[in-house]
């Protein structure tokens, strides 16, 4: 007790330690009261509601075609003889590009017009009744054939008379008429082998021996015209895969041209995606080869049929672009985004503040340091923003969810991070 009462009279003699410890005290008080109130706070991702214009797109890989191409191939086996262009020069219609060695076809051609001079002179002698050899004989044979029957004609006719007078024999004027059938019957015979010569079955085939020559000189003379490949419009050369003396296969490719200013790019859009396509819709493009260069264009042509890729189900949607810096190739591979909505100026935050239930989307605001639910209407979104139309007013902050994985709540106490 005397150690006591001796520190009493100390403080009781030293205001300054009394206004210390009493300091102390309530420093000790006022943490406690600020531990015990934050001991229930979540600390948790925000958002910030704000004006923005917004763009709902697709992703997608494609490959560029050219609109308006052309393709040799060469018309049979044969040597390059000479090429007169190179990739990436400019053509115009009727240039010469590329020239074949034509002699095999030149020796075609003429053994085909041959044949077909052959089979002319078959159907010439089939109409005129044989060769000229044949046609001078047989009129001959013809004016032999009327001179006896006319001879035979008038004999049957003075023996008729006599008849009658009785001075010829009825077995003499028999006789006469026998010898005037003949001979008008050998005339006949004559006459129809003048014009009538070869029956159907031989005319027939004379004709279809014709009509194929003819189709095989006018092969032949395709096939010489085509040793001489020449540009059928103005264009591009953008594709050589042959080099001079090279043996070349028929129907291998020698050469591609095309309009590169307008291509197309054919675009491979996943099945569950394919009904929100429509004509029209603004598509990007763009090339690896080319950071940073885009091309624009349109949806021209949307999916018929849904075919299979990998192990992805596509369709097959087309579209416009301009290339009007001819830089973007055929055959490349780009990347297609296809614009399927866009509104400009509208209200958003990020897409996953928003929650579904029963109700319909909703949200939780935070107020005062709790969370408030918030039903609101929505529309379109990107890949990290969604358009909120209704319940929500600029500026408001949103959570997004509790960095320790805790599920938000109605009236939830929460901290955002600065």
């Amino acid at each position: 007790m005397a150690v006591d009462d001796q520190h009493h009279r100390r403080a009781t003699r030293n205001p300054r330690l009394w206004i210390f410890l009493i300091g102390v005290a309530l420093v000790v008080i006022l943490l406690a009261a600020f531990v015990s109130r934050r001991r229930g706070e979540v600390y948790i991702r925000a958002d910030q509601a704000s004006i923005q214009d917004l763009e709902n797109k697709i992703s997608t890989n494609g490959k560029v075609e050219p609109t308006d191409n052309f393709e040799a191939h060469s018309p049979a086996p044969t040597t390059v003889k000479k090429i007169f262009v190179h990739e990436g020069q400019s053509v115009k219609a009727g240039m010469l590009l590329i020239q074949l060695d034509d002699a095999d076809a030149r020796a075609q051609a003429a053994r085909a017009l041959a044949q077909l001079r052959a089979a002319e002179a078959d159907i010439h002698v089939t109409k005129t009744g044989g060769t000229q050899e044949e046609l001078f004989s047989n009129e001959s044979q013809l004016a032999k054939a009327q001179t006896e029957r006319d001879a035979a004609q008038r004999n049957l006719q003075a023996l008729e008379k006599l008849q009658q007078t009785g001075a010829a024999a009825p077995s003499e004027v028999q006789e006469a008429r026998n010898r005037l059938i003949r001979a008008e019957s050998d005339l006949k015979l004559l006459q129809q082998k003048q014009t009538q010569r070869f029956s159907t079955p031989e005319v027939q085939k004379v004709q279809a021996a014709a009509a194929e020559a003819r189709a095989t000189y006018a092969a032949a003379e395709g096939l010489l015209h085509n040793a001489n490949v020449r540009a059928p419009r103005d264009g591009m050369v953008y594709s050589i895969p042959v080099r001079e003396g090279e043996f070349v296969q028929q129907g291998e490719l020698l050469l591609q041209v095309a309009n590169l200013k307008n291509i197309q790019v054919r675009a491979f859009v996943d099945e569950p995606e394919i009904g929100r396509l429509s004509i029209g819709q603004p598509v990007t493009i763009t090339w690896d080869a080319l950071p940073g260069k885009l091309w624009n264009g349109k949806i021209s042509q949307v999916p018929f049929t849904v075919t299979t890729r990998g192990t992805r189900n596509v369709g097959e949607v087309v579209c416009e672009v301009d290339n009007s810096d001819s830089r973007l190739l055929p055959n490349t591979n780009v990347t297609v985004a296809i614009t399927l909505a866009r509104d400009t100026h509208v209200m958003t935050v990020a897409r996953e503040a928003i929650h579904m239930d029963s109700q319909g989307h909703y949200l939780y605001v935070v107020e005062e340091g709790r969370l408030k639910r918030q039903n609101v209407e929505t529309s379109i979104s990107s890949l990290t923003r969604i358009e909120v139309t209704k319940g929500l007013q600029p500026g408001q902050v949103v959570a997004l969810g509790a960095y320790n994985g805790q599920g938000l709540r109605e009236g939830m106490p929460v901290k955002t991070t600065p």
